[in-house]
């Protein structure tokens, strides 16, 4: 059982953050040991074929056998979301003994891999050449395995810290804990993390908690190291969601949403066309397109643009995202 002791100034400097760097590192788990989350798996397979030509060996020797990651990679967000540049930054600064220490913590009791053996050199240039190789290995795995979806994993763990923060508005720290997991157990002042490999008492003092929601955290994983500051991942809510297919388009939907005229309007508008030709080809008064294509202008759906005596209306990169594989409504404009 890992603990962190938390006064009151402690619990008042509780805050949340969004972590690219953690996820990137988290999900090294994932790949590594599919069996652990089955919820992942889509992601997997959609994300091996692209790693062809990235050292696999060494960002899997990342992976201790109890699943235990180096703390120096991932490094205490300063900020409410930071750039992966921006960490990765912080994750390059770690001091060779820092490294050294983090990379045994994560392997122990068993002795590290073949490919991090340069950790245990005596001299310093080896440890910080790996490092540095690490670092850079980790970020074209994020280029090519996170960074594609991280928009939507974005919006998955800002969601999950709009609920976390409701819950410790309305009943403190204990409904904030007891809800997000089981192994999470908080009583008088200190927060209690079960079923850890480690076993330390870690006492806030002032520095706070931090707790970082996670996409691919199977369980709260707090640091390995007792030196660090109080600092949670934690597995956020709604992950099923992410790599879920997206449901076939509707043909009528577009229609229902908007009216049938206004959907026709916008699968005629693949090209720029002027409001007299519109109504030629409907067959209907200029003014009953006018009509249409104003509130289609207005919000944002089409773009309109002067040539000569004409005004030209084209679809809108959003018009087009709204009819993108949807069949042409039927066109009645009265």
């Amino acid at each position: 059982m890992i603990s962190f002791v938390l006064g009151v100034e402690d619990l008042a400097d509780t805050r949340f953050a969004v972590s690219p760097l953690h996820e990137t590192v988290l999900s090294l788990r994932v790949l590594r040991d599919p069996g652990l989350s089955a919820l992942h798996l889509p992601w997997r397979r959609s994300v091996l074929p692209r790693l062809g030509a990235l050292d696999t060996g060494l960002l899997m020797s990342l992976v201790g056998r109890r699943h235990t990651l180096p703390d120096f990679l991932t490094p205490r967000p300063m900020d409410f979301a930071p750039a992966f540049d921006d960490e990765l930054a912080a994750a390059r600064r770690a001091s060779p003994g820092l490294v050294r220490r983090d990379l045994l913590a994560a392997h122990a009791p068993d002795p590290l891999p073949e490919a991090l053996q340069d950790a245990i050199d005596p001299d310093d240039e080896p440890v910080v050449r790996l490092r540095d190789t690490v670092c850079e290995l980790l970020r074209r795995y994020w280029e090519l395995a996170i960074e594609p979806a991280w928009p939507q994993m974005r919006l998955v763990l800002e969601a999950d810290m709009t609920y976390r923060a409701r819950q410790l508005a309305v009943g403190g720290a204990r409904l904030l804990f007891a809800d997000m997991h089981p192994n999470l157990r908080w009583h008088d002042g200190v927060l209690h993390i079960d079923k850890m490999i480690g076993r330390h008492r870690v006492a806030a003092a002032g520095r706070g908690l931090l707790l970082v929601p996670s996409v691919f955290a199977h369980k709260p994983a707090p640091p390995v190291s007792p030196d660090e500051p109080p600092m949670l991942a934690y597995p956020s809510r709604a992950v099923a969601t992410l790599w879920a297919p997206n449901p076939a388009a509707d043909a009528t939907a577009l229609a229902s949403l908007i009216g049938a005229p206004r959907a026709g309007l916008l699968h005629l508008l693949a090209e720029p066309l002027p409001t007299v030709e519109i109504a030629r080809r409907l067959r209907v008064t200029p003014s009953a397109v006018s009509q249409h294509l104003r509130v289609l202008y207005a919000t944002g759906l089409v773009t309109r643009a002067r040539d000569g005596r004409h005004v030209l209306y084209r679809r809108s990169s959003l018009g087009d995202q709204l009819t993108d594989r949807r069949r042409p409504a039927q066109i009645t404009i009265s």
